[in-house]
């Protein structure tokens, strides 16, 4: 599928996108931002390959989206506030982004959505895998639909930042854990309408999603667990192999996303920067 300057590729049925025929290190015409912008609304995660992305250029990239979010619990662990480096090396128990996850929804105004330049990639292994919530809200039945329509849902960060989380020690790409960290809590809608498609998605991660407002976490574990299951199931989902110089670009608001843990002997380094969003309603 072609647009005025840029061609579209579906890479499965249910999200998911290449996109030829533009190089994102240069300074792009508004008109093709805009036919970037509408790939990812009508595809959930687009992806670039064969890019050279300097630092500066992959910020400038970004600003042509929104303003850059700055992750608090990488404040003082990374040189640049506004740039998470994704190192996985060999041997590491643990890796970023190893759950189904929206990102940083413990803040009120999450992010809109990142883009993850790939700069050190193994043979294999090291893929990321991202799921449609559109469809997983899309799925359910009317009853369902009703019930959670009506339920706002904690996120926090707790178990992944700071001293009880204790992340750092297992993984090349530290988090805060100082005893100044405070833990970052907000409540959101189970169900959210996208800001500009106007479509309703699933929003719940197993990553920050403790349990529902009103509620014990015991109370809400099954029907919390059977949602944060449903949303990544098989026919929602892409895979996406990274070579060198690739970018994923995702909506926040609409995809989660995993770190398949499979690099085995490898090395894996990526740059992530975060756009910044509003409050989901």
């Amino acid at each position: 599928m072609r647009n005025a300057s840029i061609e579209v590729s579906p890479i499965s049925g249910a999200l998911g996108a290449e996109i030829q025929g533009v190089d994102i290190s240069q300074e792009l015409p508004g008109s093709v931002i805009a036919e970037i912008r509408q790939a990812l609304l009508d595809h959930g995660v687009i992806f670039f390959r064969d890019q050279k992305l300097e630092v500066d250029r992959h910020k400038a990239f970004v600003r042509r989206f929104g303003e850059i979010f700055v992750h608090p619990n990488f404040r003082g662990t990374q040189a640049d506030p506004e740039v998470v480096n994704v190192v996985r090396n060999p041997g590491d128990a643990r890796i970023v982004g190893e759950q189904w996850h929206h990102d940083t929804t413990m803040v009120a105004e999450p992010p809109m959505g990142a883009v993850f330049y790939a700069i050190e990639v193994p043979p294999y292994g090291g893929d990321t895998m991202f799921a449609n919530q559109y469809l997983a809200y899309e799925t359910l039945s009317d009853g369902m639909k009703d019930l959670i329509g009506k339920l706002n849902v904690v996120h926090t960060d707790r178990n992944l930042a700071g001293p009880r989380a204790a992340v750092s020690k297992s993984r090349s790409t530290a988090v805060r854990e100082d005893a100044d960290w405070q833990e970052t809590v907000n409540l959101h809608p189970a169900v959210v309408t996208h800001p500009e498609t106007g479509r309703k998605a699933l929003f719940l991660n197993h990553s920050h999603c403790v349990a529902f407002e009103g509620m014990t976490e015991d109370e809400s574990k099954p029907l919390l667990g059977y949602l944060l299951e449903h949303g990544h199931r098989p026919e929602f989902t892409c895979r996406f192999r990274y070579t060198p110089g690739s970018v994923a670009f995702w909506d926040n608001r609409c995809v989660k996303h995993i770190a398949v843990n499979d690099a085995g002997p490898f090395r894996r380094v990526a740059r992530r920067i975060q756009i910044q969003g509003t409050r989901p309603v």
